[in-house]
């Protein structure tokens, strides 16, 4: 089975992780530094795949070399029009609806509706997520895209990310198939 999923949402890093332990954070970033090293070097496969990449959050919250990074991957696959990869660092769910009405004060709009505030968001000109894989066996979603997530179908994996296959997936994929999405209707 070969997939052709459009967009892909992934989380990273949250807002709650820069209260973790420093070393572990330095951890963190110096593996983003080295992924985002591999994704310029490797800059003819992404344009060959044509994905646009978008890192999302309070990126400004990371050192500043990370951030340069995000920009130089965002500017070269912002053409790309086949497949997207949004990768959710320094985010939260609260801090990114927080953000959008002090965005949304800010411009002194003084009535706000659903597409005002969707407009606000990280995620702004991005559809909402059809379906969220949940690893872990939790059964919550912790924050993630609370705003986007409201009919989003859920599919809970007892496995740990790092041992989520690609066979994990197309289960996924098939209980997606088998939805009926209604939309609270």
């Amino acid at each position: 089975m070969e997939e052709d999923v459009p967009m892909l949402t992934m989380w990273g890093f949250s807002t709650e992780n820069f209260q973790r332990d420093s070393s572990e954070i330095s951890s963190l970033f110096g593996l983003f530094e080295k992924d985002l090293l591999t994704m310029l070097t490797r800059k003819d496969d992404l344009l060959r795949k044509d994905v646009r990449i978008r890192f999302l959050g309070r990126t400004n919250l990371l050192p500043k070399k990370i951030s340069d990074m995000f920009a130089k991957v965002e500017g070269m696959t912002r053409g790309a029009k086949k497949h997207s990869l949004n990768l959710l660092l320094a985010y939260g769910g609260r801090t990114e609806i927080v953000d959008a009405v002090n965005s949304i004060i800010k411009e002194g709009i003084t009535k706000v509706d659903e597409e005002t505030l969707s407009s606000h968001m990280y995620t702004a000109g991005l559809p909402d997520p059809e379906l969220v894989i949940r690893t872990s066996g939790e059964k919550r979603l912790s924050g993630f895209l609370p705003w986007q997530t409201v009919y989003s179908e859920i599919y809970i994996s007892d496995k740990l990310w790092p041992d989520f296959s690609r066979e994990d997936f197309e289960d996924a994929l098939k209980f997606y198939e088998k939805t009926q999405r209604r939309f609270g209707k």
